[in-house]
């Protein structure tokens, strides 16, 4: 097919849709107009991918159909169905989708922090970087207990920060380098903090603080870490697909991660900011840390497994993603 001439031929429709689209009222009879528009151009659409398959062209008319549908169907309007849908079909698949991801970043932060934390207690040059000894011993013997100070503002500022830690590991991830230099200097100051605590004889204290929230929020920083570099890995090798619909596919499935993540992080922000620094035993505030991470992933490999036998991804569906239009009979 010669795309130019077919474009020339059937530019006048797609500006006429184009028109209609724009204007804030439409007669009947401009109403009916658009109709048979919409269905001449999704025809047009599927004959331009299916004989030439040109991005601009394509995008052009995904673009005016995207707008010409919500005029004739009306917006679409958020309902609690489409909440339930998120919660167990998405975001589960979602997650199940990058699990291994998950898993191998989570073993090479592990082991990144137990060598930095070795290292720094062990050798006396790296624990002399971390301070003066009265800064050091005050870090220990106050500072680093009293930063758990209980309470809904102090849980606010934890989730916001580890919120927008998490959704710029997955918008960056594309580059391949903001996920790993946020994973490499999380895991080197936490294992350090834990290294001079150790130091100290004070490491009781530093896991009794950090395990009953950190449980869930660092494997949610690890989750978001593995979304941005399964992102970067799209880029890299994007499969069967093109390049460019593997990575909004990819995005869009990814993006379904990081808004998962601001809820997942909500709950360690609030086990952070009320069990993490009360008076509870702390045998019982690890036990509910424990409790939320086994829920995490209990809800990851059995709703995620179960969405994903049915070919979910975590995407949206054909439709809403304007893969899938009406075509004229």
């Amino acid at each position: 097919m010669d795309l130019d001439a077919f474009t020339a031929v059937r530019s006048p429709s797609w500006a006429r849709l184009d028109e209609l689209t724009r204007r804030r009222r439409l007669t009947g009879a401009e109403a009916d107009e658009i109709v048979r528009l919409y269905q001449a151009v999704a025809t047009d659409l599927s004959t331009v991918r299916s004989s030439a398959p040109d991005p601009e062209v394509v995008t052009r008319l995904s673009q005016l159909l995207a707008r010409a549908r919500s005029l004739i169907a009306g917006a679409h309007e958020p309902a609690w169905r489409d909440a339930a849908r998120f919660l167990v079909v998405s975001l589960p698949a979602a997650l199940y989708r990058i699990r291994w991801w998950t898993h191998a970043v989570t073993i090479a932060c592990v082991a990144v922090a137990v060598v930095a934390g070795v290292w720094v207690a062990t050798q006396p040059d790296a624990l002399a970087a971390m301070g003066t000894p009265s800064e050091r011993t005050e870090y220990v013997e106050n500072a680093f207990a009293s930063y758990y100070d209980p309470g809904a503002g102090f849980a606010a500022m934890v989730w916001t920060n580890n919120a927008w830690i998490a959704a710029q590991s997955v918008a960056l991830g594309i580059s391949g380098i903001w996920p790993v230099w946020m994973l490499l200097s999380n895991a080197v100051n936490v294992g350090a903090t834990g290294g001079m605590m150790a130091a100290h004889d004070s490491l009781d204290v530093f896991l009794q603080l950090i395990a009953p929230h950190g449980l869930m929020e660092l494997t949610a920083i690890f989750v978001a870490g593995a979304a941005g570099l399964r992102l970067f890995w799209t880029w890299v090798e994007p499969g069967p697909r093109t390049r460019t619909r593997a990575l909004a596919e990819e995005g869009r499935a990814l993006f379904t991660v990081a808004l998962g993540l601001v809820g997942v992080l909500a709950v360690s922000g609030l086990v952070e900011g009320f069990v993490t620094g009360s008076a509870l035993p702390w045998w019982l505030k690890i036990v509910i840390g424990a409790i939320v991470l086994a829920a995490f992933w209990v809800y990851v490999y059995v709703l995620g497994r179960r969405a994903v036998a049915d070919s979910e991804t975590g995407d949206l569906t054909a439709d809403e993603a304007g893969y899938a239009v009406a075509v004229a009979d």
